[in-house]
């Protein structure tokens, strides 16, 4: 039993997750702003404390016009099931965007250099949240691209150890 060996805090989640996994893990921490008649409500989601999003894509429909080009398949598209004329309830209810403000601290990292995961998508989440009173901040790293962020010894490794490391000391219980 690995709760018996390694007990968690449940009041001290932080969600870290890399591209596809950071619009999993902002969504996490969203799921509380779901409608109660979404087929993915919880009326108890895990509560989350923080979101570090590694060159994430907040919003699925910024993604669409070009998710072939990126990434050589419409898998947005494939994993809400049809374009947002077709679903738009899922679209509503799978980009963190459109669930602000969510109310839990972020902090999204991008590489600069990124080719996959555009920076200005990372701006423009952390403007639409600021907007609604989220605590977010949006980091570019010089000189990285999508997968330094995960490689530690990375120039980026020391921002998303030190992003990590502030959400664990700000959440901390006394």
């Amino acid at each position: 039993m690995l709760a018996k060996a390694y007990p968690l805090d449940l009041n001290r989640v932080v969600v870290v997750g890399h591209s596809a996994g950071g619009h999993l893990g902002t969504w996490a921490a969203a799921r509380h702003r779901l409608p109660k008649a979404s087929p993915l409500f919880s009326r108890q989601p895990l509560r989350v404390v923080g979101v570090v999003n590694l060159a994430r894509p907040t919003d699925l429909e910024i993604v669409l016009p070009i998710q072939s080009q990126l990434w050589g398949a419409p898998v947005v598209t494939n994993l809400i099931g049809g374009t947002p004329s077709e679903v738009p309830e899922r679209y509503s209810q799978a980009s963190p965007s459109n669930l602000l403000p969510i109310r839990v601290k972020q902090v999204l990292i991008t590489g600069a250099q990124d080719k996959l995961v555009p920076a200005w998508w990372g701006q423009k989440y952390e403007e639409e949240a600021k907007k609604v009173g989220d605590d977010v901040s949006f980091i570019a790293v010089e000189n990285a691209s999508h997968f330094d962020l995960i490689a530690p010894g990375s120039v980026a490794w020391p921002k998303v150890e030190e992003a990590v490391r502030s959400m664990l000391k700000l959440n901390r219980r006394t």
